[in-house]
């Protein structure tokens, strides 16, 4: 390959454009409301920035090892180590700087963050080794690299997260799961279980039931936390980002069941413009609401 297209490569090889599921470290920022206080920003960019190493590093690894089988899958093949466009040696290396660099940031935070991005590395090896291949467990798996992902941003500004706003999180990462495994399922066809071996043990129906249900689980666990946390206690306005969700949540649904997508959410959370419409009137709520600024005194704390 040419020298000019490496930065390319490397680029596609680190997952730039899967950093946007880290964006989940700024809930606790975006939720304490300290818009102000620029060393709270600083950390909690920190905390976002070791994530983004963290999960550049194992799927770089991730790569590394599955090298020989994405090289006879008609779409895996292009990836830059099955490809050959990046060599396995600078591959290793680069994974390598990537993994030390997220846990010395984890470490330059504070302890808790350091054994959180510990934790969610030694779990994702655990699943490239094995879990991977564990039918509803590999979801699952998945979805808990959410919880660190909030619970990383809380523990870098060293502030209190609420329980509903974690299984909130939970749920909404497991449809996400759900949806893009029912994306391979119907475009793999009678080939499912060449691409994923888990897709033997699913059909259709289940992973429908299974997104739908998640769906109804995120929409009400986070209209519960609005009400029920001491944060939506203290802030009764942040009701107003409900529907925000809610709609959200319905559009992405729509998109899953009537065009079968699902099988990459950044793609979606981007391109779609209503998706990217409620997530912007979600932001634009919660920091009116968190500030003062709008207040609704009708409602009871």
């Amino acid at each position: 390959m040419a020298v000019g297209h490496m930065p390319l490569s490397i680029f596609k090889l680190l997952r730039v454009k899967q950093w946007s599921k880290n964006l989940l470290t700024f809930a606790a920022w975006l939720f304490s409301g300290r818009y102000t206080d620029s060393g709270e920003l600083r950390v909690t960019l920190l905390s976002f920035l070791a994530m983004c190493l963290a999960s550049s590093g194992t799927y770089v690894f991730n790569d590394i090892a599955d090298r020989e089988r994405d090289s006879r899958h008609p779409k895996k093949k292009n990836r830059p180590i099955a490809s050959g466009a990046v060599p396995v040696g600078l591959a290793a290396v680069i994974g390598t700087l990537c993994v030390c660099g997220s846990l010395a940031l984890a470490m330059f935070l504070n302890a808790t963050c350091f054994w959180l991005v510990l934790s969610y590395l030694l779990i994702q090896v655990a699943y490239n080794l094995k879990l991977k291949h564990v039918s509803l467990l590999d979801v699952f798996i998945v979805a808990s690299g959410f919880i660190i992902r909030a619970v990383l941003g809380a523990s870098a500004l060293v502030v209190p997260i609420s329980g509903w706003f974690l299984v909130c999180t939970g749920a909404l990462a497991l449809m996400l799961g759900f949806a893009k495994r029912r994306n391979e399922f119907v475009s793999s066809g009678p080939d499912a279980g060449k691409v994923r071996e888990t897709l033997t043990h699913y059909t259709r129906p289940s992973l429908d039931a299974l997104v739908i249900f998640f769906a109804g689980c995120s929409a009400v666990f986070y209209g519960t936390y609005t009400l029920e946390s001491s944060t939506g206690k203290a802030h009764p306005a942040l009701i107003l980002t409900v529907p925000c969700v809610i709609y959200g949540i319905s559009r992405y649904m729509l998109l899953v069941f009537n065009r079968d997508e699902g099988g990459e959410p950044a793609d979606l959370l981007f391109g779609d413009l209503h998706i990217l419409g409620s997530l912007l009137l979600f932001l634009i709520f919660a920091y009116l609401t968190m500030t003062g600024t709008v207040k609704l005194p009708f409602l009871i704390p």
